[in-house]
């Protein structure tokens, strides 16, 4: 114990080492305050480290190597939280590693409206002030064929916006077998709880009729709301009314008929694997009067919410005063401009949206560029690389129980098992997220970009 306390008092002050010339240098070339924080940090560290090892060697603290010691701190704290990453595990909308990859020529626009100013509400005909919806208004109602369209942050908020325009202190028809729960444990009747209007629920879990929402129709109904299912299946004993026989209903009695179709297909994607997935077109082509859906799902662009239709509940929607705190940002706004233009050209946005390019993908080109990579990861000591079929998902609540087929790398070492690859895998810069499944860690190159395979060579050569 003697020892120890002695090793206490050893370490200096933090005011004292301040005042020597290194700690000066460190604070001219980066701040008093950062250096400050990584002397306290490192001071810490020891203190800790000496009530855990009572033969711990203390530092010399006038050293340069302490003081570069203290400069890697400086470094480490400076470093962005946020961090790129690589996606190999085969789910194409990973909410959790940031949904869509984007574009090129998005991340173009991006750049060009961040490095100055823009005509964001700035009408350069008239000279007076502008719309920012006025940019992406016309290119939606372009690709969709709706006569009306605003974009807010993201499909809750249109959600929210939307319900609360039409329907604040009326009812909100809906089917207990659409009553969603979204990501981050958000639940459809909570948010239509916070637009001001009343749930109405019909039907059951797996069987809702049309004569359902006819027997709850009353003088106070403002909205029937149909939820795509877009994160789960309900099969088996089902059934559910045809959304054009839902529209017919709610317009004999009228009243508002609005789409949550949440995922957001601009393209018919069936022809790679994707079922049940109508696009936003389809659908207004069945007299709904609103659908939103999201930006950065299978659109592949940024967060976004969008809302097309029928142009009195939109014009409605733009004058609610929630569209001030719900308004998409000039760089989303920017983006999204940018990817709905490639959707001009159908074929141009299935080579440019990264996710269109995942999703679309020959089976056998990731079996050939697994199949290269396993071999060169074959080389390693301790590494053992075998490529198998699997399958990938679109995740991202997108497409339930759509699988598209895939080739993957399952993964065995001599030296770490799964869980230790993954942990270390994820500590690297750029992190490596793959997946676990039979005790192997797997690859699924689809979610990969060419230029990051290197990465993943590099990432597993430090590992062998």
């Amino acid at each position: 114990m003697t020892t120890t306390n002695n090793q206490y008092r050893a370490i200096p002050q933090l005011q004292v080492l301040l005042e020597t010339a290194a700690a000066n240098a460190l604070c001219r070339e980066y701040s008093r305050q950062e250096t400050v924080t990584a002397l306290r940090l490192c001071l810490n560290s020891i203190r800790k480290r000496i009530g855990q090892d009572g033969n711990y060697q203390l530092p010399d603290f006038h050293s340069a190597e302490f003081f570069n010691d203290i400069r890697k701190e400086i470094l480490r704290q400076r470093e962005r939280s946020l961090q790129p990453v690589i996606n190999a595990t085969g789910i194409i909308l990973h909410t959790n590693l940031g949904r869509a990859p984007i574009a090129t020529v998005t991340i173009d626009a991006i750049r060009d409206t961040a490095l100055g100013y823009s005509n964001l509400e700035f009408n350069l005909a008239t000279g007076k002030r502008g719309s920012r919806f006025m940019h992406i208004e016309r290119i939606l109602q372009q690709i969709t064929g709706a006569e009306a369209a605003v974009v807010v942050n993201n499909c809750a908020a249109a959600v929210l916006v939307s319900l609360n325009t039409l329907a604040k202190g009326r009812e909100v028809i809906v089917s207990r077998g659409e009553l969603i729960e979204i990501g981050g444990g958000f639940r459809m009747p909570d948010v239509i709880a916070a637009t001001g209007a009343i749930l109405r629920e019909v039907g059951t879990t797996n069987k809702t009729r049309l004569a359902d929402f006819e027997r709850a129709i009353n003088e106070n109904t403002g909205v029937i709301l149909s939820n795509h299912c877009s994160n789960y299946s309900i099969v088996g004993f089902t059934e559910c009314p045809d959304l054009q026989d839902l529209v017919a209903l709610a317009h004999k009695h009228n009243l508002y008929m609005v789409q949550d179709l949440g995922s957001g297909a601009l393209l018919d994607l069936s022809v790679y694997g994707i079922k049940n997935e109508r696009s936003a077109q389809q659908i207004l082509k069945d007299g709904i009067d609103l659908v939103m859906f999201s930006g950065d799902k299978l659109l592949g662009g940024p967060q976004a919410g969008i809302i097309v239709g029928r142009s009195a509940p939109i014009e409605a929607i733009k004058k609610n005063p929630l569209m001030r705190a719900l308004r998409i940002d000039k760089l989303s706004l920017a983006a999204l401009e940018a990817t709905l233009n490639l959707y001009l050209a159908p074929e141009l946005a299935m080579q440019q949206v990264p996710i269109l390019k995942m999703l679309s993908e020959d089976p056998a080109a990731i079996k050939k560029r697994s199949q290269t990579l396993a071999r060169q990861l074959n080389k390693l000591d301790s590494i053992t690389a075998r490529v198998e079929n699997d399958v990938s998902y679109v995740g991202g609540g997108s497409a339930p129980m759509n699988e598209l087929p895939t080739w993957v790398i399952r993964i065995a070492s001599a030296k770490h098992s799964s869980e230790e690859i993954s942990k270390l895998l994820r500590l690297r810069k750029p992190a490596v997220i793959g997946r676990i499944a039979s005790d192997k860690f797997v690859l699924d190159l689809r979610t990969v970009f060419p230029e990051q395979v290197s990465s993943l060579r590099e990432a597993f050569a430090s590992l062998a």
